[in-house]
């Protein structure tokens, strides 16, 4: 029998061997760098895409971004922007109206509180308007490749369907993934969580049938 030192290292070492399995998967299905799927070019473009992705699908933002980027070139155009104007081209991604006025209001605090550059440290970016953890977890680890873990919906879900958290609260749930993984690989599996949760491990009818990880899953035990 094992003792309690013992019994903790075997489950350690189970957790591990699960967890490699499960990423290995994930590798699989969307190769070894996943990516964010919203299109950009400048930090300002990345931070306005995520904002306007609340509620919205990235294919949306991708199709409303195209011709948005191309009037809206600097963080100083955005502070600049009337509220209205800047309200109909961004209309189609839903919640417009604070959107826009969320996302001239953040233009206007990194001018006036960061002399016009956009913070890299995860709680600054949260004092700016309309960007909250997420929204700072996914602009850090996307654009400067600082670890960090965005919790949104698809990781929620994906992650108590695998026995990652037992909790609903992303403030937990971050704590937890990021205790579970390697911090060199937060920014890596927190798109692997994505991807899976918004290409298979749907919400409604999850794609149960072709998965290889269901014995895993506590979705297929209910």
């Amino acid at each position: 029998m094992l003792h309690a030192c013992g019994m903790i290292q075997y489950c350690m070492k189970n957790q591990s061997v699960r967890i490699n399995e499960i990423f290995k998967y994930f590798q699989e299905l969307f190769g070894e760098e996943p990516r964010c799927e919203l299109n950009y070019r400048t930090d300002i473009d990345l931070l306005v895409a995520i904002v306007l992705s609340a509620q919205c699908t990235d294919k949306r933002v991708n199709i409303v971004t195209k011709s948005l980027f191309e009037k809206y070139k600097s963080v100083a155009d955005y502070a600049n922007a009337n509220q209205k104007e800047l309200e109909k081209e961004i209309y189609s991604t839903g919640f417009y109206r604070n959107k826009a006025k969320n996302i001239i209001s953040m233009a206007k605090d990194v001018i006036n509180n960061h002399g016009g550059v956009i913070p890299k440290d995860l709680d600054e970016l949260t004092k700016l308007a309309g960007v909250g953890r997420k929204t700072a977890s996914v602009f850090v680890s996307e654009f400067y490749n600082i670890p960090a873990i965005a919790v949104d919906t698809h990781v929620i879900r994906v992650s108590n369907r695998l026995g990652f958290t037992q909790s609903k609260n992303p403030a937990i749930i971050e704590r937890d993934l990021m205790e579970l993984f390697d911090k060199q690989n937060w920014g890596k599996y927190h798109y692997y969580l994505v991807l899976f949760g918004r290409y298979h491990c749907l919400a409604r009818n999850p794609k149960c049938n072709v998965c290889k990880i269901t014995k895993y899953c506590g979705h297929m035990r209910r």
